[in-house]
């Protein structure tokens, strides 16, 4: 089996006769997840089974990738992972979208033909977190006209509670 995927497929047709795709895509034909990322040089794999119970046409599978993203904190970058299973219901309506089992995500097909890397990229874009940073401290050295000062983010901090005058005069009764 070849690890070359097709550019552009056909959900329902892959349903009909259990199509299965399995192969590797390059980060960098992922053209909405580009600027996200500090390098594309990697890869995407892939592994879909599309099938049919009675009316209901369905995509199942993996995608798995390690992805370079701009840390937040020290803007590094930092290695995150994306290992995910992938439930798709192919619908052709919003009506029949409301009616997929809960397990499924609805994958709305408008036309007959779509980009195979437009699910892959949906399903990436959708575990990306909101602000990838390091597991550890990161450090930032911070530069003024004189001065060097390294600041460690990610540091638990216990800022000062503003209630906690209350709840000193709740305990001791002087309200």
């Amino acid at each position: 089996m070849s690890d070359r995927l097709p550019e552009i497929i056909d959900p329902l047709h892959l349903a009909d006769t259990r199509g299965v795709l399995k192969g590797k895509l390059p980060l960098s034909s992922l053209d909405r997840l580009a600027n996200m990322l500090v390098d594309d040089s990697g890869t995407v794999s892939v592994d879909l089974f599309f099938s049919r119970e009675g009316r209901f046409a369905k995509v199942e599978g993996h995608i798995e990738t390690v992805l370079a993203l701009q840390c937040q904190n020290c803007l590094e970058a930092v290695e995150w992972p994306i290992d995910c299973e992938i439930k798709l219901g192919i619908v052709t309506s919003i009506d029949q979208a409301n009616k997929l089992p809960e397990e499924y995500e609805p994958l709305l097909v408008e036309e007959e033909k779509m980009p195979l890397k437009n699910i892959i990229e949906d399903e990436i874009l959708l575990n990306l977190p909101a602000f990838p940073k390091h597991q550890h401290p990161c450090l930032v050295a911070i530069t003024n006209n004189d001065t060097k000062k390294t600041v460690v983010f990610d540091e638990p901090s216990n800022p000062e509670n503003p209630f906690s005058i209350l709840a000193k005069l709740k305990n001791t009764g002087d309200l």
